[in-house]
């Protein structure tokens, strides 16, 4: 993430100190834990880069020996995870979605090896355990921020696929915009691909075409265009504000350290089991946070996020999790 160096300019909303570090950072252990990560996008990927960040972390204090393969072809995942359980790695992390029944099946062949996969469904005894970006409150809050700054009332939204980890960022998303501004009304399309900046950039310009005037950018590509027409954006997962000055209004952003963090400490300590981290991703754990651009967002606005922040931090506020498909509102 590039955040800028004045206070001033830029706004981090959400729990910077987690549980979950503070547990890892406590942790005492007598031997690196040796961990392989298997991605089927590079690392560079918005989503697998925070995986990458947060092992390369844990690999930086001494935590863990890492090592990785990206790239990795969904007909090829179920070869690489077994390679890697026979080399002695203590535990492997990935993403499975799409070819859920062949990592199930490697898990099962070696119960001895920790298992931490990016998954639409649930862990399975003993060793199987699965996580996700559940960024959705901070998601609600960048909603908050588009459905304030829209003028034409009609915000563009593109995504990847149409899968409930998508979905319900989405409809977090579009649930905060109708907080501030119960008018605004949503275009919303799925590329059917992770990386395609050049469709990406295509449908925004459609949409703007239409009267989007705000880009919600779950995918690259979608602040290019916003760039190029002058409008602005919303960002997700990862900052790049830097990148498009005086484009992002405010990202959702993903820190995938206190699921990491907690993993790693459950298979030193030997209480690994087939769990969901999900909640590690929660801003209470400091998984998830929001960042904004004070030169772009009105005080007022950024006054009401703060206080709708607080009360999710305080659980008084609970943002509805849908995993439905989102769909255009004309």
């Amino acid at each position: 993430m590039n955040f800028k160096t004045t206070f001033s300019r830029r706004l981090v909303i959400g729990a910077v100190a987690s549980v979950g570090l503070a547990f890892s950072a406590g942790m005492a252990m007598a031997e690196s834990v040796k961990v392989a990560a298997i991605f089927t996008l590079p690392v560079e990927q918005q989503w697998i880069s925070r995986i990458h960040i947060a092992l390369n972390a844990a690999k930086d204090r001494g935590d863990i020996d890492y090592v990785y393969s990206e790239n990795v072809a969904n007909t090829d995942y179920e070869r690489v995870m077994r390679e890697y359980a026979e080399q002695g790695v203590k535990m492997i992390v990935g993403e499975v979605f799409g070819l859920e029944r062949a990592a199930r099946k490697v898990a099962k062949d070696y119960p001895d090896v920790a298992f931490l996969m990016g998954s639409s469904f649930g862990g399975v005894a003993p060793n199987f355990a699965v996580f996700d970006n559940w960024i959705h409150e901070p998601s609600y809050l960048s909603g908050m921020v588009a459905g304030a700054a829209t003028e034409s009332n009609l915000i563009g939204m593109v995504g990847g696929y149409a899968i409930p980890e998508v979905n319900r960022l989405m409809h977090a998303f579009m649930d905060g915009a109708r907080e501030v501004n119960p008018d605004v009304k949503f275009l919303v399309t799925f590329l059917d691909s992770w990386f395609d900046p050049p469709k990406a950039k295509e449908s925004a310009f459609a949409m703007m075409d239409a009267g989007a005037d705000i880009m919600y950018a779950e995918r690259f590509g979608v602040a290019d265009a916003a760039v190029e027409r002058g409008v602005k954006a919303i960002g997700n997962v990862i900052d790049t504000s830097a990148d498009y000055p005086d484009t992002i209004l405010a990202s959702a952003l993903w820190n995938m350290g206190p699921t990491i963090d907690r993993a790693i400490a459950n298979v030193v300590g030997g209480t690994f089991e087939a769990a969901d981290y999900g909640q590690y991703s929660f801003m209470a754990y400091g998984g998830g946070s929001l960042v904004l651009d004070e030169n772009l967002v009105p005080a007022d606005v950024v006054a009401k996020v703060k206080e709708r922040e607080a009360q999710i931090l305080d659980g008084l506020f609970r943002v509805n999790v849908n995993d439905a498909r989102p769909v255009s509102d004309k």
